[in-house]
């Protein structure tokens, strides 16, 4: 129904009238108003107008427009189909199928290939009797058809299967079958078994949100545009892309009006992020995948456009993850902070950090035990002079790390094809086997992706029969030269304080069985087993073997308590009873490496696994130690001690990103010696690294770049470290130059 409100003629003095008109036409139409004009030659327009956010043709509305609205955190900006999360958990075919070599047969559909029941086998075979599918052939080469038959169904169409149930009666019947990732995905939901679940889990993967395809947002969210991108295009942007963004949009001088001051502050806090070396990074990457370092610069960045003045900031080695030339950029961002008023205290081991410092204060002269001084304090000049200081004797070059005087020649080599993941640009690259080589470049230039997620997990499905899903690429080649593939990171050695250096590296099962060979063990009847603090028969049960009790505080983190009956010991009374040269198994896992490698001394197949956890530079550490309580350095030491302790094939490949984080100069020495064993053995070693001392050390170099992320992605140079250093586009090469003399006289 319409209503005539009013009927006007355009004159002076109607601004009133006119404007209660429209308000009770806005209330008697809910929010809507239709304006016709008339001409005198009789022409006019019809006008509808709402203050509903309505369109006026199709009738969709949507809510006022707030901050909330383009944020996925909130129920009112967030996809209603994946709560905003981009993606859900689907079970993937490639994981189902990880390997195309293989027949149906030898096991391709890899849920399938070891099950306990005929119920799959027969499945597979009435499927292939009905079908005519080649269950012997390798499933590159089946049909698209009958690949789709195999992993999502029949389609309603009903199969004969026949087959023994676990009470061995046969059971056959005609009925539906849905595919293995129809099987796999419905008893997911299904289930109610948290290990089944986590099983299942090893074939599922995330896939984009099928409605919002990955923003992440409503429709009405993404509609809205700034320069032509919405909110979801913009996060896609790099830091250093959506800087030079905002200098390409024109906008009007009411536009300008309403966001110069909104403008203005996203410039500076991108400027902030660019100026701490993290211009690579695009907005929209998930807090999850940040490293350590990474994440410590973004909150240096927060803090620097704070502004604040009188506070003391202190920073755990902001520099790991940058390359030389990034540094600098974070250093100038520090000195900003100090010159605003502040004082900085941070913890470093670069050499460019500490010679940048106001004033220095090193602490040894070891580690361990053998530390707890304050050696030297004052200026790079005070440090450098005294004797007792390690870092001075680096500082001062009165000790450097060589390089070696001749570089090995490969044996052979991995070639990764057409790799295209995230920055890398359709890469081709050789890995020679047999040598040691860094992978190098500046931050975000696409290091980490091409190593860890196309080159270790397409090496570990092709020599281990993986589950990995590798990033996008052509192919591989030269995996017939490699029986093993391991990556040491620096993620922790176990998640409890149950786990210890003594328990990884299996030194603990010996020197059980040493304990349970003694008199006393022999006389009161004693196992290995007694001697473990996990199982119950030897360990206080009190604490269950933990030696602590935890105390849960609620809205506080938990408190661990000494156990007051074995007082932090582990055992029961009648264990410590039992004693090997004076000494209870509660006193050895007391012990640091250095006392544990001397009183082991007699027994060939613990100290070798002692005197390894000491040449990787642990000898401070005891043997009973908390996992939980190991810096990621010392984690990933302790899995180099581990590999070494194992027998060396002679066919392995090694892969460790960033090895150095957290490194002392005479640290780095000791595990250059730990690689270059490896290598001696006729292993392979792969390092992502900065560190100038370790690429100066390895015998290849891969350098990508030229720049971070988009930017990135290619290869600059390859080759001896001498070479690279030759390259004048490379950003490593150039500060490689620095440290090599010989190569400027020759370049």
């Amino acid at each position: 129904i319409e209503v005539v409100v009013d009927r006007l003629v355009i004159r002076e003095g109607i601004e009133r009238r006119l404007t209660d008109s429209i308000e009770t036409a806005l209330n008697l139409a809910e929010g809507l108003v239709q304006i016709e004009t008339a001409e005198r030659d009789g022409a006019g327009e019809s006008m509808l107008f709402s203050e509903s956010f309505t369109c006026t043709n199709c009738g969709a509305s949507i809510a006022e427009i707030q901050p909330r609205t383009f944020s996925f955190n909130s129920p009112h900006g967030a996809c209603d189909r994946c709560d905003g999360l981009g993606s859900r958990l689907e079970i993937d075919p490639a994981l189902v199928v990880p390997n195309e070599d293989l027949s149906v047969n030898e096991g391709a559909v890899v849920p399938w290939a070891n099950s306990h029941t005929e119920y799959h086998r027969s499945v597979l075979g009435s499927l292939s009797e009905k079908y005519g599918i080649d269950l012997n052939v390798p499933w590159r080469d089946l049909p698209e058809e009958h690949r789709h038959l195999i992993l999502f169904g029949t389609d309603g169409e009903r199969i004969y299967v026949s087959y023994r149930n676990r009470y061995n009666r046969r059971r056959q019947y005609m009925t539906h079958f849905d595919g293995v990732v129809g099987n796999l995905g419905r008893r997911y939901v299904e289930t109610d078994s948290e290990y089944r679940r986590e099983k299942i889990e090893e074939f599922m993967s995330h896939v984009p949100c099928p409605k919002c395809k990955g923003a992440r947002l409503r429709p009405e969210a993404l509609a809205v545009t700034v320069g032509g991108k919405n909110v979801y295009e913009f996060t896609e942007l790099s830091v250093t892309d959506a800087q030079g963004f905002f200098d390409g949009v024109e906008f009007t001088t009411r536009e300008w009006i309403i966001g110069e001051r909104v403008v203005k502050e996203i410039r500076e806090r991108l400027g902030f992020l660019v100026d701490v070396g993290l211009g690579y990074l695009t907005l929209s990457r998930s807090a999850g995948t940040l490293s350590g370092g990474e994440a410590q610069r973004i909150r240096l960045a927060s803090q620097v456009g704070s502004g604040l003045v009188g506070v003391l900031y202190v920073l755990d080695e902001p520099s790991i993850g940058l390359h030389q030339r990034d540094n600098r950029r974070l250093l100038t961002t520090l000195e900003k902070l100090r010159d605003l008023g502040n004082t900085l205290i941070v913890v470093e081991h670069d050499e460019e950090t500490i010679r940048s410092a106001d004033y220095i204060i090193d602490v040894g002269p070891g580690a361990g035990v053998h530390g707890g001084e304050i050696i030297a304090a004052g200026s790079v000049d005070d440090i450098e002079a005294e004797e007792r200081s390690v870092t001075g004797d680096f500082l001062a070059r009165r000790r450097r790390i060589e390089p070696p005087e001749e570089r090995r020649e490969p044996t052979g080599s991995i070639e990764l094809l057409g790799a295209m993941e995230h920055n890398l640009k359709d890469v081709d690259v050789g890995f020679p086997l047999g040598v040691f080589t860094c992978i190098t470049g500046v931050s975000g230039s696409g290091k980490s992706t091409l190593v860890n997620e196309v080159l270790y997990k397409a090496l570990a499905n092709a020599v281990s029969r993986g589950k990995h899903r590798p990033g996008r690429h052509a192919g591989i080649r030269g995996v017939e030269d490699v029986d093993k593939v391991i990556e040491i990171d620096q993620s922790p050695i176990g998640r409890t304080p149950r786990s210890n250096p003594a328990t990884y590296t299996k030194v603990f099962d010996h020197i059980r069985q040493l304990f349970a060979s003694t008199p006393e063990a022999k006389i009161r009847g004693y196992k290995p087993g007694r001697f473990s603090f996990n199982v119950k028969g030897g360990r206080c049960e009190a604490c269950r073997g933990d030696g602590q009790i935890r105390i849960e505080m609620h809205f506080l983190p938990d408190v661990y308590v000494p156990c007051e009956v074995c007082k932090g010991r582990r055992y029961n009374n009648e264990t410590l009873r039992a004693t090997y040269k004076g000494k209870s198994i509660s006193d050895v896992l007391d012990m640091t490496v250095e006392e544990a490698c001397e009183f082991f001394a007699p027994v060939p197949a613990i100290s070798r696994r002692m005197d390894t956890l000491r040449d990787v530079g642990l000898g401070y550490v005891r043997l009973g130690q908390p996992a939980t309580t190991l810096s990621g350095g010392e984690a990933q030491r302790v899995k180099l001690a581990s590999e070494l302790g194992k027998r060396a094939t002679g066919k392995t490949v090694y892969i460790l990103d960033e090895p150095t984080t957290g490194l002392h100069f005479a640290d780095v020495e000791k595990l250059l010696s730990i690689l270059h064993r490896l290598v001696d053995a006729g292993n392979t070693v792969i390092v992502i690294e900065h560190n100038l001392d370790v690429i100066r050390s390895s015998d290849h170099v891969i350098d990508l770049g030229p720049e971070g992320g988009d930017a990135g992605g290619e290869i600059i140079a390859t080759g001896t470290p001498e070479e690279v250093a030759n390259v004048h586009e490379s950003h490593t090469g150039r500060f490689l130059r620095g440290l090599m003399p010989e190569v400027v006289a020759t370049g």
